[in-house]
């Protein structure tokens, strides 16, 4: 008889425990039907994600834009000195996840206006080259187009991160022209070698939502950076390389590109931060 009744108030307990569970799916679905699905709620999220989508679509534009300057460099260059300074281009746009998270984390507003005035990197754009010393070419003719105003710009290549990524960073204005209008947008562009692409995109398989024993960590980061001094050095012995090989007006060119930033100077493209960040790349130093 005990076991009998132990087993009836077993039976009796989950019977409650799945009324339980059965009353808060039901006030859940109340409460999103009256609350979140509302009509003054859809009204409030229809009137906002088109302006949204269509500032995504202003990014999609300028990312295109850019990455057609470049490939109008790559053809001049193809011409001109016989070579194609670009292996390839890649371009993305943020995903809204993404960019939610960054709202939340920096405490961002939720209007178009301060969006894009706080995130710098929704549209991007990645040029991988064959050797360093295009990097700093590419920059330079880049940043030397009348319509490009340059925000920040920040040298992995001479300065790398700890963890031995490499990569030039530019932040970028750009204009695109609308039906009515000239709309300024910001582009974050990577330029990096092919070696360094390939250390940053295996390094981010090999960390990406990777549990790593905190006992692992150390020295895992310490093999990846000493990879990274490894492709570093495969990259300098390539660019003695081709100094050797290339013809005399190609380096010639590569070399002396910063007497480009007097123009941008006179041109005044360059705001003071601009300038002072562009000026601390020496691109005539090879180390």
């Amino acid at each position: 008889m005990m076991i009998k009744f132990a087993d009836g108030q077993v039976m009796l307990m989950n019977l409650l425990e799945q009324q339980v569970e059965q009353r808060k799916i039901q006030i859940r679905d109340q409460f999103i039907k009256e609350n979140l699905l509302s009509d003054e709620v859809l009204d409030t999220l229809s009137e906002n994600i088109k302006p949204f989508d269509m500032e995504m679509s202003y990014y999609k534009c300028a990312a295109m834009e850019v990455e057609t300057k470049f490939r109008v460099l790559d053809e001049q260059f193809s011409l001109e000195y016989d070579c194609n300074p670009i292996e390839s281009i890649k371009t993305r746009i943020k995903s809204v996840d993404s960019i939610l998270k960054k709202i939340r984390r920096k405490n961002i507003p939720l209007n178009i206006d301060d969006i894009e005035a706080q995130i710098r990197d929704i549209a991007g754009v990645r040029v991988i080259c064959s050797f360093i010393e295009d990097i700093y070419m590419l920059a330079d003719c880049f940043l030397s187009q009348d319509d490009i105003t340059l925000i920040e710009i920040k040298d992995y290549i001479k300065n790398p991160k700890p963890s031995g990524y490499r990569s030039l960073h530019l932040i970028v204005e750009v204009p695109i022209f609308l039906h009515n209008e000239k709309k300024p947008m910001k582009v974050e562009v990577q330029i990096r070698t092919l070696a360094m692409d390939l250390w940053a995109s295996q390094e981010h398989k090999l960390r990406y939502k990777k549990n790593i024993p905190a006992d692992e960590e150390g020295a895992i980061s310490d093999e990846l950076a000493d990879c990274a001094q490894i492709i570093a050095s495969i990259d300098q012995r390539m660019e003695t390389l081709r100094t050797r090989m290339k013809s005399p007006e190609y380096m010639e060119k590569a070399k002396n590109s910063t007497q480009n930033i007097g123009r941008l100077r006179k041109k005044g493209l360059l705001n003071q931060m601009g300038l002072k960040a562009i000026e601390s790349i020496d691109m005539s130093d090879k180390s």
